[in-house]
């Protein structure tokens, strides 16, 4: 069995040797241009056209919980990947628990409004403010799925009401559910902290405008995990500067690394991050990727594969 891999900042000796490791009898090479050996299973992330294109492979893992970079160089070249070699993604691996650990650490930190009183400590002002209430304080996420329903579970933990919003309803206990455009708007009247977990796809590209903000509970708060290009970042500071919208906290952005002349960088309002919610770890990654492929193997079908025409 013949695995290639790339990635153009990760450890590539760590990868090739732990995967050999984890799959007795692989022989895995890191991918450099003009290699056109043989290979079975391809390991990549923003992988060069050259690196897929032609080959006879059993499978292609993205390595991360997005497949948006691939999916969109496919649009421009339909030819890198035959639509009958799967693409799996890695759907947790860790990702979940990071997730859970951003949501819940940043939502108390609303709740308990030490975002107001980080700008009293900016005045010098000493003064208590009245507390928040939990059944007041309703999350509502946005996207429903392994990485939406670990933070669900994890808010859920902590007392507050959580909503859900998706393609389809969901049966999750405790969690209210919303599906589709006809929904949205229900969704969104009672929810107080929108947090915002979709995949990036053509249909919610730009979903978190000035229209949606608009039908949130005022003084509501934006967090968004997912990826920049569904947040209006001029609509998200219009919502700021108005009122409507109290606080954001963003891991991602429309352009990255986050420019300098960006607005976003002096409101505030706004709290970022460089796009760290939830990183791909190694060892999770390295066993999920060696038992999918021992399942394919075995002629099993795996969880983990992207519906191309979905976008996730």
């Amino acid at each position: 069995m013949d695995i290639i891999f790339y990635h153009p900042t990760f450890d590539a000796a760590y990868w090739v040797s732990a995967l050999e490791k984890q799959i007795p009898g692989a022989r895995v090479r890191e991918w450099k241009r003009g290699d056109n050996e043989h290979a079975d299973y391809a390991l990549v992330w923003h992988p060069p056209v050259e690196m897929l294109q032609g080959r006879a492979l059993k499978a292609v893992f993205a390595l991360g919980a997005g497949v948006d970079s691939i999916l969109s160089k496919l649009k421009a070249h339909p030819e890198m990947l035959p639509l009958s070699v799967p693409l799996f993604r890695l759907e947790d691996t860790g990702m979940g628990q990071q997730m859970q650990e951003y949501a819940v650490s940043q939502v108390l930190h609303w709740f308990r409004r030490f975002d107001d009183y980080q700008l009293l400590k900016s005045e010098s002002r000493w003064q208590p403010l009245p507390e928040y209430h939990r059944e007041n304080f309703t999350i509502g996420i946005m996207g429903a799925g392994v990485l939406g329903s670990k933070v669900a579970e994890s808010l859920l933990a902590w007392g507050f009401p959580v909503r859900v919003w998706s393609r389809s309803c969901k049966a999750w206990p405790d969690v209210q559910s919303f599906a589709g455009e006809a929904e949205l708007g229900e969704f969104l009247r009672e929810t107080r902290v929108l947090i915002n977990l979709l995949p990036n796809t053509a249909e919610t590209a730009g979903i978190i405008n000035h229209t949606l903000l608009m039908k949130l509970q005022n003084d509501s708060y934006v967090l968004n995990l997912a990826r920049g290009v569904h947040v209006i970042e001029s609509d998200l500071l219009q919502a700021l500067d108005s009122g409507k919208v109290k606080g954001a906290m963003l891991d991602v952005f429309s352009r990255e690394p986050l420019p300098a002349e960006s607005p976003l960088w002096r409101h505030p309002r706004v709290a970022m991050t460089p796009h760290i919610a939830a990183v791909t770890r190694p060892r999770e990654a390295i066993r999920y990727i060696a038992e999918t492929i021992g399942q394919l193997e075995r002629g099993e079908m795996p969880g983990g594969q992207v519906d191309r025409q979905r976008g996730y």
